[in-house]
């Protein structure tokens, strides 16, 4: 599980690039410590052994989201 430091990263341009497989992902919202966040889990390909595993788990604060929404409306050239 990681909670993404979105103040903390940094863009890196690689000179090869795929375009991932979709795979199926769900999200949670949940408060902890007085602290809201939001959860996505993703489950692999589905010939994964353990499909119903989540194999990737990312939580983002609100902190995190705003300063991930800026980065996204700037790569994407929204607004």
């Amino acid at each position: 599980m990681a909670k993404i430091d979105v103040k903390k990263i940094t863009k890196l341009d690689k000179e090869r690039n795929t375009v991932q497989e979709e795979v199926a992902a769900t999200y949670t919202v949940f408060e902890k410590n007085g602290e809201r966040y939001f959860q996505i889990d993703t489950y692999g390909r589905s010939d994964r052994i353990e499909t119903e595993k989540a194999s990737q788990i990312i939580q983002i604060d609100k902190d995190s989201a705003k300063e991930l929404i800026k980065l996204l409306l700037n790569e994407f050239k929204i607004l």
